[in-house]
């Protein structure tokens, strides 16, 4: 078995990251496998030295070891381009120059005052730029636009079984939001209405967070991926992807979130609960265990 824990060092860890952290490395150890630490900085623009100081220096407090060196995104950025100009040559991505407010306009002018559809990766894009497709994948792909993956194109390309119910799935060992559990299956139709196209690279970063954490999951030989179920539905494009590339698919395994005394799930700006902040005041280790549940 190996597991991985994947942090973004924008801000202070939390007690959240805690438990997905201790929770990975404790399944990892308990069947004689590897726990890897991943840094996913693709987001320059908001990644900060001190912060992925402190994630080294938090995880070594909490006991946790994995070897070295770790994997950064920021160290990888040729790597998803490649894919991702694999991606386009082989006809599955367009060119999209839209905004946020763009898609939002988009959506909601059918049906003014509907609320927008929104899935795994937000609002369903409404396929305003589909059309410059390079469907023959002879067009050079642009540098300066975003990058989506046309659905409809995985469809085509993957098989006709448009609701064969096996078509895509995973194994699931934790479990979703609504206790979902096992053997998650979904269909390519469920894909098209309730994903969309989704954005494979975004103009200012040259890759997405769900093409870098698919490749570098292949890439270090990640077997079961331990996260918050948050990302649940998010898993469903990272099966599609790994079907498309011809990548294993993990085992994945969803944990419950852990949340303030409102209910409200913790954020990096939660400083009060960070386990810095805990450790300063004289916390040990094992009180942080005992305070995520475990």
């Amino acid at each position: 078995m190996i597991t991985r824990f994947a942090p973004s060092p924008t801000g202070p860890l939390h007690l959240g990251h805690a438990y997905s952290a201790l929770l990975a490395h404790d399944m990892a150890m308990e069947r004689g496998g590897d726990f890897l630490l991943r840094i996913e900085d693709i987001d320059q623009s908001r990644a900060r030295p001190e912060w992925e100081a402190q994630i080294y220096q938090d995880l070594k407090w909490l006991g946790l070891w994995w070897p070295t060196p770790v994997m950064r995104q920021s160290e990888r950025l040729d790597a998803y381009r490649d894919k991702l100009r694999w991606f386009w040559n082989h006809g599955y991505a367009f060119s999209c120059s839209c905004s946020r407010r763009d898609v939002m306009e988009a959506m909601s002018a059918p049906q003014e005052g509907a609320e927008p559809a929104t899935g795994p990766d937000g609002l369903i894009y409404p396929g305003t730029c589909r059309a410059s497709t390079n469907k023959s994948g002879t067009v050079q792909m642009p540098e300066d636009t975003a990058i989506r993956l046309m659905m409809d194109a995985v469809a085509r390309k993957q098989g006709s079984a448009f609701t064969g119910s096996d078509l895509f799935s995973f194994e699931e060992t934790g479990q979703g939001p609504n206790s979902e559990t096992g053997r998650i299956e979904f269909s390519m139709q469920d894909a098209i209405d309730t994903i969309g196209d989704i954005v494979l690279a975004r103009r200012d970063m040259g890759t997405s967070y769900h093409l870098s954490v698919v490749l570098d999951d292949a890439a270090q030989g990640v077997t079961h991926v331990v996260r918050g179920e948050d990302l649940f539905e998010t898993t469903k494009i990272h099966v599609i992807l790994q079907r498309v590339l011809k990548l294993p698919t993990p085992v994945y395994h969803h944990h419950t979130l852990i949340r303030d005394d409102a209910g409200k799930r913790l954020a990096k700006r939660d400083d009060a609960r960070a386990i810095s902040k805990y450790r300063d005041e004289g916390a040990t280790p094992e009180d942080i265990r005992k305070m995520v549940g475990l």
